[in-house]
């Protein structure tokens, strides 16, 4: 009794210390339903609801919030809980059993339909694969609500749900910079024409807004990719070219392909031989597509 007491005297001093009495300017008491001055009695505030998140503590420098915040990633927003195990000697066999089995039931009762079990099964794919390609909260958050959008569309019907999730990533990534279809596909467990499948349809379906990528966005990664150094002076000489390129109505193809023959014809006009296989390893792109544009760059814009 005198440790509820003294917690709720506390309580009630944090309450009142922010504002006094507007008459008096006395000692407010909010540890009723009321708000009353302890001098005068003036009630301030009545049937008064707290708003305010709950606390560890009653401590004011060591108040903390209590439970993570709500999330999108999570198929109930993160609000669930869940029932640990157990690992005591002092706990019977019997009771060890019991325990195991309202675990069983209690994880079987946060799906309330087979939708919501595969939404939870893609929410986790998406927290996977956006962790193997070290990828930030904010790409995990967005590609958890492409997901739900093509679920609560029924684009998901008739597809593989490793194949919605990795194309919501790779949607994600796309939005934020620059990514390779390979390189989702590496870690996801699908094919690669199942995430193009249901990439094009969440293209088309859901308006995603993926700005369009031009082969100097590429140039850089390209750069960045590569196992040595590229001296700043090929660096800036494959961006004009890149950048040439895209405003040249005569080389119009993939902006990765692009960019690898700008930076091929760049280390070749500086005698530093760039091998087209050691430009094209870091990327999705064949050798013979590299020497293509390659030739079209050298024919349409240096020539």
């Amino acid at each position: 009794m005198s440790r509820n007491m003294s917690s709720q005297t506390v309580q009630t001093a944090l309450f009142a210390a922010t504002s006094g009495c507007p008459e008096c300017g006395g000692e407010l008491d909010s540890s009723g339903r009321e708000t009353n001055c302890k001098d005068c009695g003036l009630v301030t505030d009545q049937d008064r609801i707290d708003r305010r998140p709950s606390w560890r503590t009653y401590d004011q420098e060591e108040q903390q919030r209590t439970g993570a915040p709500r999330t999108v990633t999570r198929h109930d927003r993160g609000l669930s809980t869940n029932i640990g195990s157990v690992d005591s000697a002092d706990i019977s066999p019997r009771r060890r059993r019991r325990l195991a089995r309202q675990r069983r039931l209690h994880g079987r009762s946060k799906f309330t339909s087979k939708r919501d079990r595969n939404l939870a099964h893609g929410l986790g794919e998406i927290r996977r694969i956006a962790s193997a390609l070290s990828e930030s909260n904010a790409v995990k958050e967005q590609a958890a609500t492409f997901f739900r959008e093509a679920q609560e569309k029924d684009l998901l019907i008739g597809r593989s749900i490793e194949g919605g999730a990795a194309a919501a990533v790779y949607a994600a990534c796309r939005c934020n910079g620059l990514v390779t279809m390979e390189t989702v596909a590496d870690v996801a467990r699908c094919s690669d024409s199942h995430i193009w499948n249901c990439y094009r349809t969440f293209l088309v379906e859901l308006d995603l807004p993926i700005p369009v990528s031009l082969p100097v966005d590429w140039v850089a990664r390209i750069c960045s990719d590569l196992p040595f150094n590229v001296s700043p002076e090929i660096r800036q000489r494959a961006l004009e070219l890149a950048e040439q390129a895209t405003e040249s109505t005569a080389v119009n193809g993939r902006p990765d392909g692009v960019a690898a023959g700008a930076l091929y014809l760049a280390g070749k006009e500086s005698d530093i031989r760039l091998t087209q296989a050691t430009i094209c390893e870091p990327l999705d792109v064949h050798i013979t597509t590299a020497r293509q544009w390659f030739q079209e760059i050298e024919e349409h814009i240096v020539a």
